[in-house]
């Protein structure tokens, strides 16, 4: 009967930390970080970013970040209308949460019995890549689903998109969109065309798994995709394809 009682006294309290940590994180992401700063200033190093070098160390790697901050009148309209596409087709819709897609990722882990909880939103993206980790422990996405509200209450619609562009991982130490342009393809993110727009937004959900220069079966099918997309919506046009062929 005494075991009974430590054991329920025990979980008890761990039960009760647990609340007093989850409560103490929704209130940090109430007071903490200054989010209208980002109105006018670009990150620097982002939390994302810290814990890759973190990982990097651990594994006795040596990389530099390699990053270039572009703002988004000077990145080409076919990789923001790809990105757009390939992860998050109702970002101008939403408030910083897609609830149908939310819905579809929870039933797709319910059978697979797996705790993946995907869906997330370019605004989700952008609260984890500046402040978390990549963790997926219910808590990381407690406190991401209070800064992704935050995030939207504060920036427009154009600052999320820009920040998320210039830090989102497009590779092993690879950040922001102009580094990758300028690492895969040789030129900056302006002068990207509609192909290599598709083969950049195809790799986002596994960056470091896949490369969009090399023409695995997931790249070649996922850019398609996207790419037969944006020319049914008028984004890539007849006339410029038969240009680029003749060119």
């Amino acid at each position: 009967m005494a075991r009974k009682k430590t054991v329920s006294r025990l979980t008890n309290k761990i039960f009760t930390g647990s609340i007093i940590l989850i409560l103490a994180g929704i209130s940090l992401c109430f007071l903490y970080p200054d989010i209208s700063k980002l109105k006018k200033e670009n990150p620097t190093r982002t939390s994302f970013m810290k814990n890759r070098e973190e990982e990097w160390r651990e594994r006795g790697k040596t990389i530099k970040i390699k990053q270039r901050w572009v703002p988004l009148h000077r990145i080409s309209p076919y990789l923001i209308k790809a990105v757009l596409i390939a992860e998050d087709d109702k970002f101008y819709q939403h408030e910083g949460f897609d609830f149908e897609a939310i819905q579809n990722a929870i039933e797709k882990d319910i059978k697979q019995k797996k705790f993946k909880f995907g869906g997330s939103t370019i605004s989700q993206q952008l609260a984890k890549n500046l402040y978390l980790s990549s963790s997926r422990n219910p808590l990381r996405k407690l406190m991401e689903a209070f800064l992704t509200w935050r995030i939207e209450a504060a920036l427009s619609k154009k600052r999320i998109l820009e920040l998320y562009l210039n830090v989102a991982e497009w590779g092993e130490g690879i950040f922001g969109i102009e580094a990758a342009s300028l690492h895969y393809y040789g030129r900056p993110a302006a002068d990207l065309g509609p192909d290599e727009a598709a083969r950049l937004a195809s790799v986002l959900p596994n960056p470091r798994k896949y490369n969009p220069v090399v023409p695995s079966r997931y790249i070649v099918n996922r850019s398609r995709t996207i790419y037969n997309i944006m020319v049914r919506r008028g984004i890539v046009t007849e006339e410029y394809e038969v240009n680029e062929q003749m060119d």
